[in-house]
């Protein structure tokens, strides 16, 4: 194996982790020694090891004069664990290969400064790329103080949701319906608004192995959620209702303690301010899977990174049955918002598009 090989493994240990690590990124550690791996470790859930101290712990010894292969720049600071460059340079490794640095402003180039202090041979930038794609929601809520954004919608081939009645079960099949689990497993939070809630009663839980289930977040201006809903029954997942401090106020009912009221505005909620304050309590990834209304107020405030749609060979027709986007729209086509083509895949009988947005230059 040479370097990248090495690397790479580093990158695939940490891509099995992502959704398990909020609201920290997912990392993953080689400790190599005369072309074998003596130790390796991925961080697993936060306050909980980092991958370094995990793959040092499996060399031992053994480390002294070892080669490190880190997906993520080593932390320099403490926080609910002990600094990673500290360990490393403890453990007498010699060379570390580093493939991103962190934009935390709390490591930002410190934990490789450490590191070359110490003595030890620190290389920068090996399978970036890969390990920026990696950890984009984390990066973007680094440098944004607010989570990366996806919008998922399941629609018909002529853009439908539902009927005009309102039925949308099932618009695409079951292998879609399985692979937005695992997105979900990939995101902090999933976002509804009150009309899903009340119409659909979902659990917004994953199924996706074994892992963690997002925090379910729910846009409810006047309260309107059911006590008998769902998401207040189920405990599975945390569920915060976002409404508007006046409802808060004539609120007189008892929520369970899995439920959290964050009033947030005076009589609308505005999409800008919800992720704000999600970023502020640490929700690095949101995935909305909220009907035409909410996912308009996204469009239209352009708040958003990133758009999954998939899209079932079916027709339904007619002009009251619902698209995926509602609201006024954009009165020009030149402010339709821009969108980058990443991937197109058939997912059982439905295909799956993933697009990014561009920003306008």
């Amino acid at each position: 194996m040479n370097h990248q090989d090495y690397m790479k493994t580093a990158i695939d240990m940490a891509r099995g982790t992502v959704g398990q690590t909020r609201p920290n990124p997912a990392v993953g550690a080689l400790i190599v020694s005369d072309g074998r791996i003596i130790g390796m470790g991925a961080h697993l859930k936060a306050g909980e090891g980092h991958a370094e101290v995990q793959a040092l712990q499996m060399a031992g010894k053994k480390a002294e004069g070892a080669t490190a292969y880190v997906t993520l720049e080593p932390c320099s600071h403490h926080g609910r664990t002990p600094p990673c460059a500290d360990a490393l340079i403890k453990a007498g490794i010699s060379t570390v290969f580093i493939a991103s640095q962190d934009p935390n402003p709390l490591v930002a180039g410190k934990g490789i400064e450490k590191l070359k202090e110490a003595g030890v041979h620190v290389e920068v930038g090996l399978l970036e790329e890969e390990a920026l794609i990696l950890n984009e929601m984390f990066f973007h809520y680094i440098t944004h103080h607010r989570p990366f954004v996806t919008l998922k919608s399941a629609t018909t081939l002529d853009g439908k949701i539902s009927s005009r009645t309102g039925d949308s079960k099932w618009v695409t099949g079951e292998l879609a319906r399985r692979d937005v689990h695992s997105f979900r497993h990939k995101h902090d939070a999933i976002l509804v608004g009150v009309g899903t809630v009340i119409a659909d009663d979902p659990s917004l839980t994953t199924r996706y192995g074994e892992g963690l289930s997002p925090i379910r977040i729910v846009l409810d201006h006047q309260l309107r959620i059911s006590s008998d809903a769902m998401l207040l029954k189920d405990r599975r997942a945390e569920t915060w209702i976002v409404t508007t401090k006046e409802a808060v106020s004539k609120n007189d009912r008892m929520f369970p303690d899995h439920v959290r009221l964050i009033g947030i505005s005076e009589k609308q909620i505005q999409i800008k301010e919800v992720l704000k304050i999600l970023g502020e309590n640490q929700i690095t990834s949101l995935f909305v899977e909220g009907g035409a209304e909410v996912n308009a107020s996204f469009l239209e405030s352009q708040s958003f990174e990133q758009v999954i749609t998939y899209i079932a060979p079916k027709l339904i027709g007619g002009r009251q049955s619902p698209s995926s986007f509602g609201g006024t729209g954009f009165s020009r086509m030149n402010d339709a918002v821009d969108l980058e083509m990443l991937s197109v895949d058939q997912i059982g009988d439905d295909i799956r598009v993933i697009a990014r947005r561009r920003e306008k230059r």
